[in-house]
């Protein structure tokens, strides 16, 4: 398999584990789906020499290509959801983009602490202790506040291949 097989396995395997436990959970039980996908940034020069950033299927990717990954979100219930986590463990190809809203809440301990990359630190192999960077993150997360029935959205993140 090669490196973006398993980057798409890995993804996909997520999302299944966030997804209804059985085919037989109704949607008032878990009203929310979810569906992932990841796309490779492409840049394309027209027929004018005009250069654009496209989303494309990803079917070859090298150190340093970008990905988009998202996950599209749906409450397909009747009630409102509210304080929806949506939980995306980084496969280990990828490091997040510097890119990245600097808001955005993260774990750089396999998800056992989470806040923004500014507030997080890790220890290296000497013991010494140092702000996060981009390259640890393990996990995103966001804390969606509410969804309404029938309301939609995407979330994403943005990740540089190692």
């Amino acid at each position: 398999m090669n490196k973006f097989g398993k980057i798409a396995a890995h993804f996909a395997a997520f999302l299944l584990l966030t997804g209804p436990a059985t085919a037989q959970e109704s949607a008032a039980q878990n009203p929310v789906t979810l569906a992932g996908d990841v796309m490779a940034v492409k840049t394309v020069t027209d027929e004018t020499g005009t250069e654009r950033t496209e989303l494309v299927e990803p079917t070859k990717i090298v150190p340093g290509d970008r990905l988009i990954f998202g996950t599209d979100y749906s409450n397909n219930g009747t009630e409102e959801v509210t304080d929806f986590v949506v939980t995306n463990p980084l496969p280990s190809a990828v490091r997040l983009a510097p890119d990245a809203d600097p808001d955005l809440v993260v774990s750089v301990d396999g998800a056992q602490s989470w806040g923004t990359l500014a507030q997080l630190k890790v220890t290296d192999e000497t013991g010494a202790t140092r702000t996060a960077t981009h390259a640890d993150v393990t996990h995103v997360r966001w804390t969606l506040p509410s969804i309404a029935p029938g309301e939609s959205g995407r979330l994403e993140y943005p990740a540089i291949i190692r």
